[in-house]
This record gives C-alpha cells, sequence and structure tokens, in this order.
C-alpha cells in the first residue's frame, strides 16, 4: 500500500534514469516543490518535474530537436506557442488533468494565472536537461541555461 508520508520523506530531487523505475507520479508532482527536477533521465526520453509559481511563468523557449509533453496536476494557466516569438498564435487555458503537446521547434511559455503553484510533469524526447538537474527557481534555471 502507497504511504503518502513515507514518499514525503524520501522525496529528494534524485534522478533515478536510466534505471527501471515506478513512482506515483501524482505525488511526486505535487509535492515537488522546485522549478524544475529531473526525476528520470534515459537515453532517448526524459521526464522533468516543475513547480510554477502564482504569476510565474516557465517563460519562452524553444528546442530544435525535441517534442515535449506536459500534464498538469495542479493549478490554472495559460499555454502560449507559435513558429516565432513574436506570433504565439496558439493560445489555450489549462487546468489541471490538461495535456500539452509542442512539437520540436515550436516557441512556447506556459503562464500561471492562478492562485496555487501549477504543478506538472514534462516529458522529452530526446532528453533536454542533464541528467539530475535541479532548477530551485526559475532563476537559477535561467543562469544555467545562459552558461
Amino acid at each position: 500500500m502507497f504511504n503518502n508520508d513515507s514518499y514525503i520523506k524520501r522525496y529528494n530531487a534524485k534522478d533515478y534514469g536510466p534505471e527501471p523505475f515506478v513512482t506515483n507520479i501524482r505525488q511526486a508532482m505535487l509535492h515537488n516543490p522546485y522549478f524544475r527536477s529531473a526525476l528520470w533521465t534515459g537515453e532517448h526520453l526524459q521526464l522533468t518535474l516543475m513547480s510554477i509559481p502564482v504569476g510565474g511563468e516557465i517563460g519562452l523557449e524553444r528546442h530544435d530537436h525535441t517534442d515535449q509533453f506536459l500534464r498538469l496536476e495542479q493549478g490554472y494557466g495559460q499555454v502560449m506557442m507559435g513558429q516565432t516569438p513574436d506570433r504565439l498564435n496558439y493560445q489555450a487555458n489549462v487546468t489541471a488533468g490538461y495535456a500539452i503537446f509542442i512539437p520540436a521547434g515550436t516557441y512556447h511559455n506556459l503562464v500561471n494565472m492562478g492562485n496555487i503553484p501549477i504543478k506538472l510533469y514534462s516529458i522529452y524526447a530526446p532528453p533536454e536537461h542533464a541528467r539530475g538537474t535541479v532548477h530551485q527557481t526559475k532563476a537559477i534555471a535561467d543562469a544555467a541555461e545562459h552558461h
């Protein structure tokens, strides 16, 4: 039987890939305190957990060779996508239970429009971030991307 308290105690932002791994993804998302944390990184796939604070955003980005899938577990936001940074002509409001599919080469952003943090997981194929990546805040993530 799953014990929520034991999960909270053992959550340590560890990347369990590329070994076989099973987890309660809902609990992992809800208890992730970090902006971005790689939970599993393999050769062809990566899963990260994200927590977007109230009023925060992922930030405009594009992954040239990586398809991306986002699934929200908590919160409310607006996703914007497009072929150029100034033409994000695909927009949708999203909330818990929504999935977002982002093709490689597409500019995208997700803005938290609600009053609680957005909790989500992101699947990248192929992996986008270094194995074991943990960015406690968006500022730390932005600084890491500029190096």
